[in-house]
């Protein structure tokens, strides 16, 4: 599907429905010779390769034109990176591929005066930033039935290949599970040096108070095989808001669910029964642009979980990922080494010219004025906010971090409207990851505001 100049507006009053303004003024500096001289292939090639900035990173580069069906640059293209949260444009994919207009958000049995209930992987339930209660509702407003949850199989394990372990107290990497409560996190918060509350409040009685201790760089410090918590004062500011994550258990789901229902909920030890029938909760499209705009990782591990229930009761990311290569991703350049939903894992590879199809498969998905809004968006809010600014946004995609790794990928649009495809990776570097950043914006934004093309072929998408 190619981009009308004529969608061009609609994409971005669309973008706008985000609070975007809907402007087209233009300062008078872009009528400069160097803002008008063209940018083409040549010269965005050279702009990257000689980048002093970039000098000592391994660096991989694809630029594409869906209107002349070109790779116009390629730079390291072939070559496998590590994507960090790039990796999430995959689990888009997989999950507008075998999820439906609507999160199950549980399944269930009623037998007599009994509910009989299990998880589907659904990360939404009780979530203190998406405000769902569907779910809650329902079990809440059953008062004649007496709740038994059973913990369905799930063949994952909590942490996936290759995160890190001493990330295990910091709110970027909650633990994965069949059915996750308040986002699998401890939320303590303060205003203007009144008492810190908790949230969940059942974990108020773990923590422990530490006024001596100064060394630590953290104000609230999990431990590692328990959820008991330490809170040192000293370093806590006057207002904060810090998210812990807790270790999971079918005991400690049910122990989350009697306190937030406030009801008893029993712990039921058997198998799944048949003729379970289906609870949907949120419209996937709210749970995909909240992992998209913000690289929310629970978000995202617990979407190729809800994706793997689709083909077993038994979940499993793995086996979503295997499935998704096999039938939805068998075609791309080179094939995908993925480990994880998020990309927390380091053992994830992709190249750039892999991504680029992957982007042009999402077009197909979704048409542009619906697909662009769902990504992080220059100069709003979400992972992009602070970059790419301006009164039309020109970027649409998603960065990846991680140690020695910084990442973007998806669409730009150009000053005239023409639509480009993008994957900019970098990988090994010792500089500031601000540093990388801000000369990938730099490059970026000279593509949105000079990009011209002959017309001639320049580098096949497969080689």
């Amino acid at each position: 599907m190619l981009l009308k100049k004529t969608h061009y507006t609609w994409i971005l009053c669309c973008s706008l429905l985000l609070t975007l303004g809907c402007s087209s003024a233009r300062k008078a500096a872009d009528a400069s010779p160097e803002a008008t001289a063209a940018f083409g292939p040549a010269e965005i090639k050279r702009e990257v390769e000689e980048s002093e900035v970039l000098r000592q990173s391994f660096v991989g580069f694809a630029l594409y034109d869906p209107e002349l069906e070109q790779m116009v640059v390629a730079h390291n293209a072939d070559k496998y990176f590590v994507p960090a949260s790039n990796t999430k444009l995959f689990t888009l994919y997989a999950t507008l591929n075998m999820l439906g207009d609507s999160i199950p958000a549980l399944k269930y049995v009623s037998r007599g005066d009994s509910l009989i209930f299990w998880g589907t992987g659904d990360p939404t339930f009780t979530h203190m930033d998406l405000k769902n209660n569907i779910a809650y509702d329902f079990l809440k407003n059953r008062p004649e039935k007496k709740l038994y949850y059973i913990d369905a199989p799930f063949t994952s394990t909590p942490f996936a290949t290759n995160w890190g372990w001493d990330d295990y107290n910091y709110y970027y990497q909650p633990e994965r599970n069949v059915f996750p409560i308040h986002g699998n996190i401890i939320k303590f918060q303060r205003q203007d040096e009144k008492p810190y509350t908790t949230t969940p409040a059942y974990f108020k009685k773990q923590v422990r108070v530490n006024e001596a201790d100064t060394t630590r760089g953290d104000a609230f410090v999990r431990n590692w095989r328990t959820n008991q918590v330490t809170y040192y004062p000293k370093k806590a500011s006057a207002k904060f808001s810090t998210e812990v994550p807790f270790i999971t258990s079918p005991e400690t789901v049910v122990a989350l669910l009697a306190d937030t229902l406030k009801r008893p909920v029993e712990l039921l030890k058997a198998s799944i029964p048949a003729g379970g029938k289906i609870f949907y909760g949120l419209p996937t499209d709210t749970v995909l642009r909240r992992m998209l705009k913000v690289s929310d990782n629970l978000m995202a591990e617990q979407l190729m979980a809800l994706n793997s229930g689709t083909l077993s009761d038994t979940l499993s990311v793995e086996r979503a990922i295997k499935h998704v290569k096999a039938n939805y991703l068998n075609d791309l350049p080179d094939e995908p080494v993925w480990i994880d939903g998020s990309g927390l894992s380091s053992m994830n590879m992709f190249t750039p010219r892999s991504i680029i199809a992957l982007l042009q498969k999402l077009l197909q998905e979704r048409p542009q004025e619906e697909l662009l809004p769902m990504l992080a968006v220059g100069g709003r809010p979400g992972t992009f906010r602070n970059i790419y600014k301006a009164d039309v946004p020109f970027v649409f995609g998603k960065s990846g971090t991680l140690s020695h790794v910084h990442n973007q990928s998806g669409y730009l649009i150009t000053k005239s409207g023409k639509l480009l495809l993008f994957s900019f990776m970098n990988n090994n570097y010792k500089v500031p990851t601000a540093a990388i950043r801000e000369e990938m914006v730099r490059i970026m934004t000279e593509v949105h505001n000079r990009y011209a093309h002959d017309g001639k072929p320049d580098v096949p998408l497969v080689k």
